[in-house]
């Protein structure tokens, strides 16, 4: 399935840079970044809930946000994409623990 990850992190806080790049480095590992703060993510089902519980364990539930989008296995047709960006091929079968 296509999961979508977006998370502003507050930074002016103390240890707040460092979740920030904790949670990126933990999606990098699950997904591809297409923008500064969000990722998407082709995971099953188990991977997924691995991963919602590692960044709900990373983040600042009072000074965080966590916004997820699951589209499911067709992703394909949901997704459009305008301006500058290139359309890239997810990587598949590739996931770094």
């Amino acid at each position: 399935m296509k999961v979508v990850v977006s998370y502003d992190v507050r930074t002016d806080t103390p240890g707040g840079k460092k979740r920030l790049r904790r949670i990126a480095k933990l999606l990098e590992s699950y997904g591809q970044r297409v923008q500064y703060s969000v990722f998407e993510c082709e995971i099953d089902q188990g991977q997924w809930l691995k991963l919602k519980s590692r960044v709900i364990d990373e983040i600042n539930q009072n000074e965080d946000s966590l916004r997820i989008y699951k589209l499911g296995n067709n992703w394909e047709r949901k997704i459009e994409q305008i301006g500058v960006k290139k359309h890239y091929e997810m990587i598949k079968d590739v996931l770094i623990l």
